[in-house]
């Protein structure tokens, strides 16, 4: 570690030049905002050397308008980009819109780019694949739906979007890349950038209506980036498992490796757990999801031991709660997390997308300053 006292002109891109750090590193690092000016005689931590020859990725988080303020501000530092969940579409093409202002306002304070969301997303919290189907193949609410979409993005100073449209039909798995494409063709020459999210699959022809209507080697030539939803195989209505096992993770990258090229690709990182009442009874259980921090809370009241599943790599334990019903709890902590964050580096990956910032895990954080240098980009 080095510590550099600010001269006269100095800005936090100026210095990370002379250490060859990225300006978003020293901001997370020192909790300077990247549009704070600096002051003659300000001390600025500078990483060791060692720290300063990490690799550089691209982060991204999604938050809901609801998300806490200072919760948001923590971890602005860290992301690249923003992510404001989500604008939702009509059968016309037309836009539901977002109240995203105060997203986008705390995301220019700490020089965070930002993605439109567009999804098929119901206010009932389901993707309608039927709604997907009509914007898809109708000429005139595709064309409607990419008008709405750039004006979005124009007006509210966007850095491109981020689509996430789930539960498609094979049948449509062309058509949906060539929306993806359309979008990047119109939005590219501008700057803006595309991504797409894929359904975690391991083989061409997975069998589900989740998996059957992304297409990895049509999508990721369509968009600029994709990112690998690598989560939910613990999830709420289903048995007591870990969120992302790595064996799991593993194999949806390697998969997606023989389909698209590795500097395209970010990996879907959880932020969450689930707490489930035992017995699990199939059609009748449902876990409570819960924060990474929340299940450490647990445990301590509950005086258990925390475990470490060393083939899924990822934390877990039991309690018998007040009432007398016996839990498990599957999260993620320190341990968890590098393990998925080394696969970007094992396998030359894009970065990290992580689902979601709405609840606090400092540790994450900690640990992902610690393996790589985020990377900032020029908002337009």
């Amino acid at each position: 570690m080095e510590i550099y006292v600010v001269r006269a002109g100095d800005t936090l891109t100026s210095i990370g030049e002379i250490f060859n750090i990225s300006a978003r590193t020293l901001s997370a690092v020192n909790e300077i905002p990247l549009s704070q000016g600096l002051v003659v005689g300000q001390t600025v931590v500078i990483p060791s050397e060692e720290r300063a020859r990490l690799r550089s990725i691209t982060v991204s988080g999604y938050a809901y308008p609801f998300i806490s303020v200072p919760l948001l501000r923590s971890v602005l530092p860290f992301n690249t980009y923003l992510i404001p969940f989500t604008y939702g579409i009509t059968p016309s093409g037309g836009l539901v819109d977002l109240n995203d202002e105060t997203l986008l306002a705390l995301a220019r304070e700490y020089d965070t780019s930002a993605l439109m969301h567009l999804s098929t997303l119901t206010e009932e919290g389901g993707f309608d694949s039927a709604l997907a189907d009509i914007v898809l193949n109708n000429d005139d609410a595709r064309q409607n739906l990419i008008q709405n979409v750039i004006s979005v993005i124009e007006e509210k100073g966007y850095s491109g979007i981020d689509v996430d449209f789930e539960f498609i039909p094979a049948r449509n798995a062309a058509a949906y890349a060539d929306f993806i494409a359309e979008l990047r063709e119109l939005l590219n020459p501008t700057g803006k950038t595309v991504a797409v999210a894929l359904a975690p699959k391991t083989s061409a022809d997975q069998p589900g209506l989740l998996y059957e209507g992304h297409d990895y080697a049509l999508l990721g030539a369509a968009a600029d980036n994709v990112l690998l939803m690598t989560y939910e195989w613990g999830y709420t209505y289903g048995p007591p498992l870990a969120v992302a096992p790595i064996e799991n993770v593993r194999a949806v990258i390697e998969y997606a490796l023989t389909e698209i090229p590795p500097e395209k690709i970010y990996l879907g990182i959880p932020n969450y757990g689930y707490d489930w009442t035992l017995p699990y009874v199939q059609g009748e259980s449902r876990a409570q999801s819960i924060s990474n921090v929340e299940a450490v809370d647990i445990a301590r009241e509950n005086g258990v031991e925390i475990l470490f599943d060393e083939s899924s790599q990822s934390p877990y334990f039991n309690y018998t709660a007040s009432d007398g019903a016996r839990h498990e709890v599957h999260f993620e902590d320190a341990r968890s997390i590098a393990a998925k964050l080394s696969l970007i580096s094992e396998y030359s990956l894009f970065g990290a997308g992580y689902w979601n910032l709405m609840r606090p895990f400092p540790q994450n954080w900690a640990v992902l300053s610690e393996m790589f240098d985020i990377k900032n980009v020029e908002i337009m």
